[in-house]
């Protein structure tokens, strides 16, 4: 029996093939797809998503390296939260985060210290508690707790009918006159549940993708 609560490829890729023949289509256009290796901590996962957010890959990569190196630190490696809070503002500032990337990575390091947030509690709530909990944290919305149900956690349900690469991919694939709102992502995501995910995964893959 597959884990319910990790989506696995080819479950989920047996399923939308039956649910939706859009993604029958999409899925063999595409064909294999990979999934990059999860974080090897959920603080870790997080921290950087809000050091990468509204950069380009270069920028945010050497950021975060610099970041890292204010702790000794390169390759996988990363600080705790409890070795992050006592570093000053000139210090953060000078690896290149903005001030509001500090307040967002203070946030942050005080919710995984008090015990708010952390790895068990996570394996223990719904998709909607842990966005809930989350976006509590300074600088992280619902786009960015949805990235880490997806990626980090491998929730197998998660639909961002915010994202615009999915609803650029919608639009296409769909035949639709403009891009789609949320209410209408969601109506065209119903036949997706509950592997929603992989059908987002798809959907994003299918823009690197020529068709006839």
């Amino acid at each position: 029996m597959p884990n319910t609560r990790v989506f696995d490829l080819d479950h989920s890729r047996a399923y939308l093939r039956g649910a939706d023949p859009v993604l029958t289509v999409l899925i063999d256009q595409v064909g294999h797809i990979q999934v990059r290796p999860t974080g090897p901590n959920a603080y870790q996962a997080l921290s950087r998503s809000i050091i990468f957010q509204q950069l380009s890959g270069t920028a945010a990569g050497a950021i975060y390296r610099k970041f890292q190196a204010l702790f000794g630190l390169e390759g996988e490696a990363f600080p705790s939260p409890r070795q992050v809070l006592p570093l000053g503002d000139d210090d953060l500032r000078a690896a290149g985060l903005s001030r509001q990337k500090i307040a967002s990575i203070r946030s942050l390091s005080e919710h995984f210290v008090s015990g708010e947030l952390g790895s068990e509690q996570f394996e223990h709530w719904e998709d909607e508690e842990i966005i809930a909990h989350l976006t509590r944290v300074r600088g992280v919305g619902r786009w960015t707790a949805e990235m880490f149900l997806m990626f980090h956690l491998r929730r197998p349900d998660v639909l961002p009918v915010n994202d615009l690469g999915i609803n650029r991919a919608i639009m296409k694939r769909y035949s639709l006159d403009a891009m789609p709102k949320p209410d209408a992502v969601r109506a065209i995501g119903e036949p997706w549940r509950p592997h929603a995910t992989v059908a987002c995964l798809y959907l994003w893959r299918s823009e690197d993708v020529r068709t006839p």
